[in-house]
């Protein structure tokens, strides 16, 4: 080959194998051969580099790229939009857009999915609007993937009232249309508006795919759905849909949820697990974690640590919170530490919640508020409120009032929060403070937000609240939890009596 000169198809064929095989030095000395020739005015190969170097993650080299070529034309403006976007820069996407629209390049389907995508990433519901408009405007609504962008991008920006409308002019709906609506609904937890798309999909006819099989698992979990995930599982394996991995994670998941901690078990056990990754491991350490069995999930970290896999963020945090419930105060810390010397993972808002709540319970507040100082970065509320609860059940005022200063500066319109301090002046006996709470409140309007359960019998779906007296056996059910109350104290009376 010595003497022979490349032309463009060599060259675009060479970027493309550096590519495929990660061979960035491969990619550099293809460009430098570039240069070196007279392809550099080559608009298509200046194409494929700007792809090339794009899809590397070296956007600098690819804007300068993208600079320089003359004569862009509507795909290189897509590649350097998509770019940004990939990358995690999607405000810098939406300004190259408005650079396109200023050149008068027109816009095709392609810049249309970037542009709805970048939006989402950015929760602008009002750019979204902006952006559905142009859509219309300029006839690129006429392929669903745009429809199917669109409803993605309303739900992620809370806006579902006009994902639904865009999903219902939808003609030629598709699977992923169906996936998109019932993954939105589920997100802004609006689980019953969930469930009525999944039986609409399958009365319409529609072929539930994987995809589908994981976002509407979460709807039937949040109402204890057991039989419905029974039922969903069993249509999974008819279908061959158990062959992805995700699938059978999203199961385990799902009946340990539902309180089938064995059946989750059997599923991790079986044959599709052979080569189980850390999510399959994490999800049952997970599992055994929220069923209170904490010598199982200690035991199942340990195995995963001896199959050579790397504990990830969400497995710390499945250990911490079974140390939290178990009050193994030694063992978190072990947990915690191991986490940033051992595996150099670093801990978020979560993993110090965990700690600060394992610490507080136990009693160790002043411990507790020295970890929350040496933290790297800003405490937000989901540190500072176990705190708060740690301080009511060990009674100290002092840190309570910083804790609740700092919760009440980050959620002002948060009524548990005030409550919470109301009630740990209560318990000291500061009757002042208490009344000057109670005045706070009712001046703000502000009042606690009932929780609510939800409970599937017999295909029925249930609702609770607190001190509810709305369900139709409202009597029989309070009748029943008094029993069960009077059962308790007499219970405790006797191994009272016992240990005496």
């Amino acid at each position: 080959m010595e003497g022979v000169r490349p032309d463009s198809i060599t060259i675009v064929n060479l970027l493309r194998a550096s590519y495929d095989t990660m061979s960035l030095n491969v990619g550099r000395m293809v460009h430098c051969l570039v240069c070196v020739s007279n392809l550099s005015e080559d608009l298509a190969v200046n194409t494929a580099l700007l792809t090339f170097h794009s899809k590397m993650g070296c956007l600098e080299v690819a804007r300068l790229l993208f600079d320089r070529t003359p004569g862009k034309d509507c795909v290189v403006w897509n590649l350097m939009i998509s770019a940004y976007l990939q990358n995690g820069f999607p405000v810098e996407s939406l300004r190259l857009l408005l650079v396109m629209v200023r050149s008068g390049v027109r816009t095709d389907l392609f810049t249309a999915l970037a542009a709805i995508s970048s939006i989402a990433d950015l929760n602008s519901i009002e750019r979204g609007t902006e952006m559905h408009g142009h859509v219309i405007r300029n006839g690129l609504d006429y392929q669903v993937s745009v429809h199917n962008s669109l409803i993605d991008m309303y739900c992620k920006c809370g806006g579902l009232e006009s994902a639904r409308k865009v999903f219902d002019l939808v003609t030629n709906k598709t699977t992923v249309s169906w996936s998109s609506m019932i993954k939105g609904s589920l997100s802004l937890e609006q689980f019953s508006e969930a469930l009525s798309l999944f039986s609409e999909m399958k009365l319409d006819g529609y072929r539930i795919d994987f995809i589908t099989v994981i976002n509407i698992l979460p709807a039937f979990v949040s109402i204890g759905a057991l039989e419905q995930v029974k039922y969903l599982y069993g249509y999974s394996v008819k279908c061959g849909l158990t062959s992805f991995p995700s699938v059978n994670t999203a199961f385990l998941a799902s009946y340990a949820k539902c309180g089938c901690i064995d059946m989750a078990q059997k599923l991790f056990e079986e044959d599709q697990f052979t080569h189980k990754d850390v999510i399959a491991w994490n999800s049952m350490i997970g599992a055994y974690s929220k069923h209170g069995n904490w010598l199982q999930c200690y035991k199942m970290y340990a195995q995963l640590k001896l199959m050579n896999l790397k504990p990830n963020q969400v497995t710390f945090l499945s250990v911490l919170t079974a140390c939290v419930n178990s009050g193994s105060v030694k063992e978190g810390w072990d947990c915690f530490k191991e986490m940033t010397e051992r595996y150099g993972c670093q801990p978020k808002e979560e993993h110090y919640a965990c700690m600060v709540d394992l610490l507080g319970r136990a009693g160790r507040i002043r411990e507790a508020l020295q970890l929350i100082n040496s933290m790297h970065f800003k405490p937000d509320a989901r540190v500072w409120g176990p705190l708060l609860s740690a301080c009511k059940l060990h009674s100290d005022i002092e840190v309570a009032e910083l804790a609740a200063e700092k919760l009440i500066t980050m959620e002002p319109k948060n009524a548990g929060n005030y409550i919470l301090l109301s009630n740990i002046y209560a318990a000291a006996g500061k009757w002042d403070e208490v009344g000057k709470m109670r005045v706070f409140l009712r001046d703000r309007g502000l009042k606690k937000t009932p929780g609510c359960s939800w409970l599937d019998i017999n295909g029925k779906n249930h609702e609770f609240r607190v001190a509810d007296q709305f369900h139709p056996q409202s009597d029989d059910i309070y009748t029943i939890l008094r029993s069960l109350e009077l059962e308790t104290k007499i219970i405790m009376g006797r191994e009272t009596l016992i240990n005496d």
